[in-house]
């Protein structure tokens, strides 16, 4: 008569190999909940650079071309206010080609060429608190101030 074994894990074994996955678990969860966090602060600080650059180039496209009023950037006309960006659709959102609300932010254009533009994360906890707002300058020889909040990513 041939003996024959069982093969196949026992009790112990799985209860271990269960027990070491949950440890895992425990200690991995944490850190792919602060990557997204990360990720949305990483995109806000990213789109306050390419704000602070569409600003420069549009300033240095006016005084290249002595224009106080517009200037063109990739084919869009940027309304400008003391020679940077002015903080309605045609100003600043048109200079950082984000024409409308997507996926990633919700913008709203300033009521006035002097009032702010605001670009706020979509799918953040607080959106009103992952944002980047951008104010025109208010007389010649000043800067736009852009401002980033990232409390709420």
């Amino acid at each position: 008569m041939i003996a024959t074994r069982a093969r196949g894990f026992t009790l112990i074994e799985l209860v271990v190999v269960i027990t070491i996955l949950g440890i895992l678990a425990a200690f991995a969860v944490p850190k792919f909940i602060t990557l997204d966090t990360s990720a949305r602060t990483s995109t806000i600080n990213g789109l306050a650079g390419s704000v602070r650059s569409a600003a420069s180039l549009a300033r240095g496209m006016a005084m290249a071309s002595q224009s106080t009023t517009t200037v063109t950037m990739e084919g869009a006309s940027v309304s400008l206010l003391y020679s940077y960006p002015d903080a309605t659709l045609t100003g600043i959102i048109a200079a950082v080609n984000t024409t409308a609300s997507g996926q990633d932010f919700t913008i709203s254009a300033g009521a006035s060429a002097s009032g702010t533009a605001t670009w706020t994360k979509v799918g953040a906890p607080t959106p009103a608190n992952c944002a980047v707002t951008y104010t025109p300058p208010t007389a010649s020889g000043n800067t736009p101030t852009i401002a980033v909040v990232t409390t709420g990513c």
